[in-house]
């Protein structure tokens, strides 16, 4: 219980982290960065010039085949023909936004790794193996533990985390499969 305390204050912290990390970069941002814009033209095959894309950063008003395509794969007098077949498209994103979704998303991920490894290597330990229980291999063993499972347990034994109930569930479910089995195979052989 106090490792899963510690992980969620180890995620609350680092969340804190990457927030005033994304706040203190916010003023830096006030003008877009390069990798923030861009003009990207995609000019296809045009006589015997191959089809290429042209990436630039410039204003939006600039964003058009004349000022991203550079050097111009044609001669002046074609420049307007191979221009118009060229689309050009301004594109604006925040990487500040995306750096921010993967520090959050990479915590989350952090934390629960750190509660698998806390279930797997340190609860076992922790937790004591149950005395009313035992694994079900075959049949005999089966009438064994459904006789275990009529038990009434003592009042001060409760299932103190979840994984207790789980398992208590799980192992009901056992003990009714087994039953349906066994009526199942009961009712074929008076059957036949």
């Amino acid at each position: 219980m106090m490792f899963a305390q510690c992980t969620l204050k180890c995620a609350n912290s680092l969340l804190l982290v990457a927030l005033l990390c994304c706040i203190l970069s916010l003023p830096a941002q006030a003008s877009k960065s390069s990798e923030d814009i861009r003009c990207k033209c995609i000019c296809p095959p045009y006589r015997n010039i191959s089809g290429h894309i042209y990436n630039k950063n410039v204003s939006q008003k600039d964003c058009n085949c004349l000022h991203v395509v550079e050097p111009m794969p044609v001669p002046g007098n074609d420049v307007e023909a191979y221009c118009l077949l060229c689309e050009c498209k301004y594109e604006e994103r925040s990487t500040t936004t995306i750096k921010v979704i993967i520090i959050i998303y990479l915590s989350v991920v952090g934390a629960l790794l750190l509660y698998m490894a806390f279930l797997v290597l340190v609860d076992p330990l922790i937790r004591k193996p149950d005395a009313y229980t035992q694994p079900l291999h075959n049949e005999e063993e089966n009438e064994d533990a459904r006789s275990l499972a009529t038990v009434p347990t003592p009042s001060g034994a409760r299932a103190n985390t979840v994984l207790e109930r789980v398992e208590g569930a799980q192992q009901r479910w056992k003990r009714q499969v087994q039953e349906q089995r066994k009526t199942v195979f009961d009712r074929h052989k008076m059957l036949s």
